[in-house]
């Protein structure tokens, strides 16, 4: 798992260009697309034990390891929807963090841009109605920047704010877990589902009316 993983982080933003059009390059997009392949299977068996913790909740797919500009994208996500949900509903879902020999994973609150309504921004932003303490944080969008800010009263309030004015699109609630050699599928899976059950109050309240 970690080994696999690692491996692919090194390969963040690199060109897949398929080998039988890659020239002298054959070999070496060979070797990006295998350790995409291998990560991408170490992450969905994450995905997928943890699964078996959420029912009834539902796993939806893994992303891919590579954008359909054939770039590659380490990074990868998994949303777990409960069976009531409908597809521009806010979600919980879980997300590779980080760059090689230092990564993790982050549960979160937020939804699938792909998907959404003109209701879900409004549904996200009621996350910040909730008070928050550290572990967790905020990922805030504003414009075309992202960025981390802790999960802190004062932060909750200055993101209503900012909300309110049109400055920031978007705040999710999230939860990291560093992953080390040592880190066994069954602690890190542990570790995500109680992450969620910490998390579930930002879900439900995204729900509410």
């Amino acid at each position: 798992m970690y080994q696999e993983i690692n491996r692919y982080l090194a390969f963040q933003g690199a060109k897949y260009i398929k080998p039988e059009k890659a020239g002298s390059l054959a070999e070496e997009m060979l070797a990006l697309k295998e350790a995409g392949q291998s990560a991408r299977k170490s992450f969905s068996e994450i995905a997928e034990a943890l699964s078996l913790k959420l029912i009834p909740w539902e796993m939806g797919r893994v992303s891919n390891w590579a954008s359909q500009a054939q770039i590659a994208r380490p990074h990868f996500w998994c949303y777990y929807k409960a069976p009531e949900d409908k597809p521009d509903d806010v979600g919980f879902a879980i997300r590779l963090y980080g760059q090689k020999d230092d990564f993790g994973l982050s549960a979160e609150v937020s939804f699938i841009e792909r998907l959404k309504s003109e209701q879900t921004l409004s549904k996200q932003h009621r996350v910040l109605e909730l008070p928050i303490t550290p572990p967790l944080y905020y990922l805030v969008q504003e414009k075309n920047k992202t960025y981390r800010l802790a999960g802190t009263e004062e932060n909750r309030r200055y993101l209503k704010k900012q909300i309110k004015e049109g400055n920031i699109r978007k705040a999710l609630v999230k939860y990291d877990f560093p992953i080390t050699k040592e880190t066994t599928l069954a602690d890190l899976t542990e570790q995500l589902n109680q992450a969620f059950k910490v998390l579930l109050p930002y879900y439900e309240r995204s729900k509410s009316v």
